[in-house]
């Protein structure tokens, strides 16, 4: 069974009378602790199919069943619980918030969720310690270092125990032994059983994946490696 699977996903954007598709009819399928790349040059639908996965937008047609439910047609509130509950995001320019600490960044989807402020303090020091920085709690963004900011990103996506994590360009803002820190610690979480789907331009860290995803203009190319077929799903 799949975790997660589109089936025939297109998105058109309207720009005045001129139709401009990012996505044609693409068709992916999300294995239980997979660990899948995205690539392709700039404009052919990575961010666009990113967002579809992420419930930040909704396809123009086809399907997105994430767990057992097909959230291609929801509104938006209903795509903001499942935001909340089932999704988590890891975004290269790090989107943390400069007043907050690190524990308190970490609580915040937990704080959404309607969690009671001790329980969440407790969960959000566990995660900090699970991504080492359990001596930087009261720390502010400022305070740290890019590598130890995409820790306490890492640490937020996965609070909410999500089914699929989603890395825009994890590594992008990142010196190269920082970047390898950061992506052994996704090896680490995808070994433990995460779900990860991971936009990135740099085959070096794409090589890091079960599998490889190419886009160009909008369409699948390539998805080479294991996946899980359309009568499967």
């Amino acid at each position: 069974m799949a975790l997660a699977y589109v089936r025939d996903l297109w998105k058109v954007y309207h720009m005045g009378p001129v139709e401009v598709p990012a996505l044609r009819g693409v068709s992916l399928n999300f294995a239980p602790a997979e660990y899948v790349a995205i690539m392709g040059p700039s404009g052919s639908g990575k961010s666009t199919l990113l967002n579809l996965l992420g419930c930040l937008d909704r396809p123009t047609s086809g399907v997105y069943v994430l767990g057992d439910e097909d959230v291609s047609t929801l509104d938006d509130d209903a795509l903001s619980d499942i935001r909340s509950r089932k999704l988590g995001f890891i975004f290269q320019s790090y989107n943390l918030i400069a007043q907050l600490t690190v524990v308190e960044n970490i609580e915040v989807p937990l704080f959404y969720q309607g969690v009671h402020r001790h329980e969440r303090r407790v969960i959000a020091r566990q995660f900090a310690e699970r991504v080492g920085l359990g001596d930087r709690l009261d720390h502010r963004p400022t305070e740290l270092s890019g590598g130890q900011q995409q820790r306490v990103a890492i640490a937020r996506s996965l609070v909410n125990d999500p089914l699929l994590l989603l890395a825009d360009e994890p590594t992008g803002n990142l010196d190269s032994h920082t970047a390898d820190e950061i992506l052994d610690l996704l090896d680490e979480l995808n070994r433990a059983g995460k779900t990860i789907a991971m936009v990135t331009h740099e085959t070096d860290v794409a090589a890091r994946a079960h599998r490889v995803i190419h886009l160009y203009d909008g369409q699948v190319v390539d998805g080479s490696g294991p996946g899980v077929s359309a009568e499967e799903a």
